[in-house]
């Protein structure tokens, strides 16, 4: 062997296979996004429409103190 030359091992005299992962495109990764949206979307609970607001009481600055003469 020289030194230019790489020695590779494997189990049971199998050769060594590098396993590449297969990058997703951007086409896929959107339709993936978009079904787990729509899932969302497909599980929602549906909520009972909210009653009317009670009405809403003000107050006005100094209306509560006795006008003087």
């Amino acid at each position: 062997m020289t030194t230019n030359e790489q020695l590779e091992l494997g189990f049971n005299g199998m050769p060594v296979r590098i396993l590449e992962r297969r990058r997703e495109t951007r086409v896929e990764r959107a339709q993936w996004w978009f079904a787990q949206m729509r899932a969302v979307v497909a599980n929602a609970i549906t909520w009972p429409p909210a009653g009317e607001a009670p009405a809403e009481q003000m107050g006005f600055p100094g209306a509560g103190r006795e006008l003087k003469a």
